[in-house]
């Protein structure tokens, strides 16, 4: 399996830089790896959010397979403890499903078509993060759960 992590937006910020790519580089060890930055849409003075999240959700429903397992990362979404997560990532692979995509939206969430489109949708906290935050969270978590699901010592109970 394949994980696949996307973020609408820029770069990472030169503060969560090295701690993305150092978790990235570990996650690399249990499955391959890869990072998608979705360019936000451009805002103008007329353009509404519900506009925005239309031109994302097409360069994002452009972007996935058919076959990709979509994980939406919303705070409407389902929370999960980290062995919870680990168990899920699991099941996923044991399930034979090629690419887990976990997907971080834009400024103003993502469209209603992505949501219908998610497979599952995760919510990290009921509270709410910068998005280049979010970013090292979600790689630290798919990080902790690797090292759960081949009962290493990084995470302690």
């Amino acid at each position: 399996m394949k994980i696949q992590l996307w973020a609408v937006g820029k770069v990472h910020e030169p503060y969560v830089k090295p701690g993305v790519d150092d978790f990235t580089r570990r996650i690399s060890k249990y499955y391959p790896l890869e990072w998608k930055l979705i360019p936000a849409a451009k805002q103008t003075t007329n353009s509404t959010p519900e506009e925005i999240k239309k031109l994302e959700a097409a360069n994002i429903l452009s972007a996935l397979q058919k076959e990709d397992y979509l994980v939406l990362l919303d705070e409407t979404g389902k929370q999960q403890s980290s062995p919870q997560l680990a168990g899920f990532i699991e099941q996923r692979a044991n399930n034979s499903v090629r690419q887990l995509v976990f997907l971080i939206g834009g400024a103003f969430g993502v469209h209603e078509s992505v949501a219908q489109r998610a497979n599952f949708v995760w919510s990290l906290s009921l509270l709410v993060f910068p998005h280049q935050l979010v970013r090292l969270i979600l790689a630290e978590q798919v990080y902790r759960a690797c090292t759960i699901i081949r009962n290493e010592k990084y995470h302690h109970v």
